[in-house]
């Protein structure tokens, strides 16, 4: 087996370890030294894998479990509810985006996880000093959220779509985000 192939294979047991896994477990179960497996996870993490090293052995950083895409469209009186609505089900905005038919994809982080981020949002909003994304694509613009189930990500979708902020997508735009 080849260095990349152990990294790969090593990957997956980190991926799906529910705990800690150690140098010496993965060294036994790849049938090398623990100094090869410490060289191969400073080379995964050079490629950008976000591998913990705990007194228990290495895990892979785990965020929010589940993530999801919701185009919505609503007023500017409607936005405060629109962000609440997320939050008060678990969820977490990670940002905002619009998809412009000119510019592509325009994005902006937003780490909402409170009602009280989403006061903070509104506040800078309503400070006047810019406006939202939504502007640019008259109202329509996409949310990526995450929470710790698809459950709730459920929950909000269906939520959305009671209170008609939910959005079909369109033949020009890029991509099915709810496949």
């Amino acid at each position: 087996m080849s260095g990349e192939q152990r990294r790969e294979k090593m990957l997956a047991v980190l991926c799906h370890a529910m705990q800690p896994v150690s140098g010496a477990a993965l060294a036994e179960m790849f049938d090398v030294s623990r100094q090869v497996i410490v060289q191969d996870i400073a080379l995964l993490r050079a490629q950008k894998q976000e591998i913990i090293s705990t007194c228990r052995g290495y895990i892979m950083k785990k965020d929010a479990p589940c993530q999801r895409i919701f185009k919505v469209r609503h007023s500017d009186e409607e936005m405060e509810e629109e962000l609440n609505l997320y939050v008060d089900f678990g969820g977490r905005v990670v940002d905002e985006f619009v998809y412009h038919k000119v510019h592509a994809i325009i994005r902006v982080e937003m780490g909402l996880k409170s009602r009280l981020d989403v006061r903070a949002y509104m506040d800078k909003l309503k400070s006047g000093s810019s406006g939202s994304l939504k502007d640019v694509t008259a109202g329509f613009h996409y949310h990526t959220v995450t929470a710790e189930s698809e459950a709730i990500l459920d929950q909000i979708q269906r939520e959305l779509e009671k209170r008609g902020f939910l959005a079909k997508l369109r033949d020009y735009e890029p991509v099915d985000f709810w496949k």
